[in-house]
């Protein structure tokens, strides 16, 4: 039987933990990936650093190397559900490196792979916005390529 442990705080009262059963539905494992994953897990990470190339350097021609071209982006704005395709994202790299290039900070956090499907977690810290960039991602023709970005964007405080 798995356990799961839940935090139970009061007002005024110290935190504590209690052990209670898990579903067997909710089991909380931890996948054992064969080596084989973990070779996967690699050229993930170097398809990515195509995105975050692109990002660096403003050169659209690192993004199209990892969005497949039927790939679109969803994101909210405003309150409102926004869609990009590809192209209209690529077409707004601007061939140079942003001028706060040196203050920038990207890293792909997470990779999870299954299969010719995976999902990646990236964090693009900016000197005003930090933005949290999820990919989905699908080997095709023994490529790994973007399908689908989603995003959040949390300004900084000034």
């Amino acid at each position: 039987m798995v356990a799961a442990v839940m935090i139970v705080a009061a007002a005024g009262v110290e935190a504590r933990a209690q052990v209670a059963a898990a579903p067997p539905n909710m089991a909380a494992t931890t996948p054992n990936r064969p080596a084989a994953g973990k070779g996967e897990e690699a050229a993930i990470r170097a398809a990515l650093q195509h995105y975050l190339l692109g990002h660096a350097t403003g050169d659209g021609a690192h993004f199209r190397k990892v969005f497949h071209p039927e790939a679109k982006l969803f994101f909210v704005r405003d309150g409102k559900l926004t869609t990009r395709t590809s192209d209209e994202y690529i077409a707004g790299a601007t061939g140079r490196p942003a001028g706060d290039e040196a203050q920038r900070r990207r890293r792909i956090e997470t990779v999870d792979v299954s299969g010719n499907a995976a999902v990646a977690r990236i964090v693009l810290d900016y000197p005003s916005t930090r933005f949290v960039d999820y990919m989905s991602m699908l080997k095709i023709d023994g490529e790994w390529k973007i399908v689908n970005k989603t995003f959040y964007a949390e300004p900084k405080a000034r």
